[in-house]
Parts: C-alpha cells; sequence; structure tokens
C-alpha cells in the first residue's frame, strides 16, 4: 500500500476555489476514449457499454498529503476519470490515470451496520463479484480514511468522508482490473447519510484518451 494513502487528510480549500483542471480534464469538458481499447477490454471487465465521448458534469479532490492528491472527473457515463498528482498540480506531476464506473451503491441504515461495515467488512482477503475474485490490492488491516470535496457545475460544493479499500483481479491479456469498495459518509440537514459504493476501473495510459472542449 502507498504511504502517502496512510497520512492524514489536509482540510478541504476555501470555498471561492475553482474547481481543478489538469490534462485538459475540466468541469463542463469533455473526454473522448480510444474506441479501439474499449472493445478489446469488451467481455473482460466488469463494466460494459462505455461511450467513448463523455462530458464531465463534477470534478472531486481528495487532498492525501502535502505532495499528493487525488483528482475525479465525473462524466455523464455514471463512471469517472481519476488522475494521482505528485508534487504538485501541473500535467508534469501526474503519476497514474484510471478510469472506473460505478457498479452499485446500497445504503447502509443504522449506526450498528455501518460500524460494523467499517470494522469488519470493507477490508478482506478477497471481494467476489459476480462470481469473480478479486484479491486485497493494498496490506492495510483497517479502510483508508480520506475526504473528497466535490464542485458541481451549478456551482456548489460538497465534502464526503470515504472509508476505501482496493481490490484487484488479472484479466486475461495481463491488465489488471480494480475494485474499490467505499464507505462514504455525507451530511445532509444536520444528520449522516452512510452508503457502500462498488466501482470497477481500469489504468490509462496517455493514448488512451483526450481532452475535448
Amino acid at each position: 500500500m502507498f504511504d502517502w494513502l496512510k497520512k492524514k487528510m489536509q482540510p478541504p480549500a476555501p470555498r471561492g476555489e475553482p474547481a481543478p483542471e489538469v490534462l485538459g480534464l475540466r468541469l463542463g469538458g469533455g473526454i473522448e476514449l480510444d474506441a479501439l481499447r474499449l472493445s478489446l477490454l469488451e467481455g473482460q471487465v466488469t463494466f460494459e457499454g462505455a461511450a467513448s465521448t463523455q462530458l464531465i458534469q463534477a470534478v472531486g479532490r481528495v487532498i492525501l498529503d502535502d505532495s499528493h492528491q487525488l483528482l475525479r472527473f465525473y462524466t455523464d457515463d455514471d463512471g469517472f476519470i481519476q488522475v494521482l498528482l505528485s508534487g504538485g498540480t501541473t500535467d508534469d506531476c501526474v503519476s497514474e490515470v484510471k478510469l472506473w464506473y460505478f457498479y452499485r451503491t446500497t445504503p447502509v441504515d443504522g449506526d450498528a451496520a455501518w460500524n460494523r461495515l467499517l470494522e469488519q467488512e470493507l477490508v478482506q482477503p478477497e471481494w467476489d463479484l459476480d462470481g469473480q475474485a478479486f484479491s486485497k490490492a493494498w496490506d492495510n488491516t483497517r479502510p483508508v480514511a480520506m475526504t473528497e470535496t466535490t464542485w458541481l457545475q451549478n456551482g456548489h460544493r460538497s465534502d464526503t468522508d470515504q472509508f476505501v479499500m482496493l481490490y484487484e483481479r488479472v484479466l486475461d491479456n495481463g491488465d489488471a482490473e480494480m475494485l474499490m469498495v467505499a464507505g462514504e459518509e455525507k451530511i445532509s440537514g444536520h444528520q449522516a447519510e452512510h452508503s457502500l459504493v462498488l466501482a470497477t476501473g481500469i489504468d490509462l495510459s496517455p493514448t488512451d484518451f483526450r481532452f475535448v472542449s
């Protein structure tokens, strides 16, 4: 597991700050994925019918430590592009890019169920998803805590606490498919709303996507 994921999250930025951008990806912009790469993965990965052209409708940021952060560009195709930045916020600081698709979101009702999810269920040696076994990708024994600040197109911003575990499996072509399992806590009307979010993803190379205006 990456050491920077274990560090305490930094406080969110001031409310007036605009949504972050990188690699030409921006709120309200578009992204075009390599249709050939997507077609070659069809039948191997969990997500299906990925659109080659997608519109970015929200942008999230997770400050990991003084040198690392995640940017998430949420699209109209029920997924997001996640960019890991190391040592700065410019394009040459990009360490990795992943394409994620949401698989399922399930409400978690009651404190007992929420505590059980965090203490016992999120971190397992393996996670079964539709008969496919994903092995634990990190060596931690508890989920990794992080806070995501999200910018929406209507100008609103929100913060979500996330407790995350990552799993992976090897595809037929030797690439890896990742499974992100996250318990999410969002405060709405002075009440905490909890959910279990599953998403699957793959790595993207610089030639697998490009931004469109």
